[in-house]
């Protein structure tokens, strides 16, 4: 199929992928504990549904965590195969009154789809639909798709799953449609990813409360003391305190900290933390954020001294750097630094490793000629990305041949994970039609390397 069919095979389809996208952001699909998971078991059932009206040999699979999907469809002749990733689970609404529609209900407001997963990753999955239900039976390559289930809640499974499945998924190209992209009308190849700690640090000085008047100013609180335990996690500027963190620089990319500002909602008044370029801070260096804090609320509090508390601590991992050696560090710092010799203890929630990706030959080469297709001209950019895939990692130990392009659908004022997430759909179409191309650049790229 020329260019010009594949444009208007895609530009044909897409209705038809809107309204299943809305089919699936309407079933919410949480794979966090406390939730009812017989959602997300109905969310696989209308992947794989979706899987089996493109012709591929489907089929609903778990390995002691919630179901992901996999569907097959061999190469033709001297065609390489393609590994097509997603997942179908998406993060919980958390408070619904920041919310300006039904978080499950997709609305659609000045060109972007409303709705928890419509970008993150329920768009991923309907690109990959959307590309092979444009080829229809002329697909050039051979095709494995794995939509995972439980990505936001940390692929717990996912290792097992894979080496389980190892050679129902093997490819020569591996894309994981689960990013963003630079801008609207700016497409974006990420080259790396940093990893991710998440733990818990308690703290205790006391065996029980006391009276705050009769023993304060001689006995420590707990609060107190977490307070200035946390405290020591970062310097005056800002920048990670943590001894033994690795740290680089990013992609050479001018990110304006006037539209940074604005992307992440700054408070007026607000300074940004750190110190070097904004790419390093938030891409190629590490970060340590404080998620919660375990202790009395202020309407409840009663005047005693606290004996115990807990935060819950997440470390973003500069690429590069190895997730359980810098877990060792966190945890010796912790230790280290308790204020009036307070018991500390430190527990791992989960870890995932970063990553870096040689976007260099012929099936990069590819996705660019796709990306700048797609976009009209424009070529994609290569960035970073602040947040964390562990996975990646582990696609690229167990299929170290394979290509891996890691390509956005979101854009920066998608939200992902909080209220109000949204779907460009001008720019989704030409997510969909840059797969598309894709697949047709990935099978001529075989074909001369064959």
């Amino acid at each position: 199929m020329t260019e010009a069919q594949l444009r208007a095979a895609v530009e044909r389809e897409m209705p038809g992928v809107r309204a299943d996208l809305e089919r699936l952001v309407r079933i919410p699909g949480v794979a966090f504990d406390g939730f009812d998971h017989s959602h997300v078991v109905r969310s696989a059932e209308a992947v794989a549904e979706l899987l089996r009206g493109c012709g591929l040999d489907t089929r609903i699979v778990s390995s002691g965590g919630q179901p992901a999907v996999i569907g097959r469809k061999p190469a033709p002749d001297g065609a390489p195969t393609v590994l097509l990733y997603a997942h179908h689970d998406v993060q919980p609404v958390g408070d619904r009154s920041l919310w300006e529609s039904e978080p499950f209900e997709p609305v659609e407001r000045d060109g972007r789809l409303y709705g928890r997963g419509a970008a993150d990753d329920k768009a991923g999955v309907m690109a990959h639909i959307a590309a092979l239900r444009a080829f229809g039976d002329d697909l050039p390559v051979g095709v494995a798709l794995f939509i995972e289930g439980e990505e936001e809640y940390g692929s717990d499974s996912l290792e097992r799953l894979l080496a389980e499945h190892r050679d129902e998924i093997a490819a020569d190209v591996i894309v994981i449609a689960d990013s963003v992209n630079w801008d609207i009308g700016v497409p974006a190849l990420t080259t790396s990813l940093r990893g991710i700690i998440n733990c818990f640090v308690a703290v205790r000085t006391l065996e029980h409360p006391v009276h705050s008047g009769m023993y304060g100013g001689v006995v420590p609180d707990a609060l107190t003391t977490l307070a200035k335990l946390l405290a020591t996690l970062h310097d005056d500027a800002g920048d990670v305190a943590v001894a033994g963190l690795a740290g680089r620089t990013g992609a050479e990319v001018d990110y304006p900290a006037d539209r940074l500002r604005a992307e992440a909602g700054l408070a007026e008044g607000v300074s940004f933390i750190g110190t070097g370029r904004l790419t390093d801070r938030i891409w190629t260096k590490p970060a340590l954020a404080v998620l919660g804090i375990d202790a009395p609320t202020t309407a409840e509090a009663p005047n005693a001294l606290v004996p115990a508390a807990k935060a819950k601590l997440s470390l973003r991992l500069a690429p590069g750097d190895d997730a359980t050696t810098a877990y060792a560090a966190l945890v010796a710092h912790l230790e280290k630094h308790a204020p009036w010799g307070a018991q500390v203890a430190v527990t791992l929630e989960h870890d995932g490793q970063p990553c870096v990706i040689d976007t260099t030959g012929p099936m990069y080469d590819a996705a660019r000629a796709a990306f700048q297709a797609a976009w009209d001209g424009t070529a994609p950019v290569e960035v970073g990305i602040g947040g964390s895939i562990p996975f990646i990692a582990t696609f690229q130990e167990m299929f170290p041949g394979a290509a891996i392009l890691v390509t956005g659908v979101e854009d920066p004022d998608s939200r992902a994970h909080g209220p109000n997430e949204s779907l460009h759909l001008g720019e989704f179409a030409r997510v969909c039609l840059a797969e598309t191309l894709l697949l047709a650049e990935v099978a001529r790229a075989g074909r001369t390397a064959g």
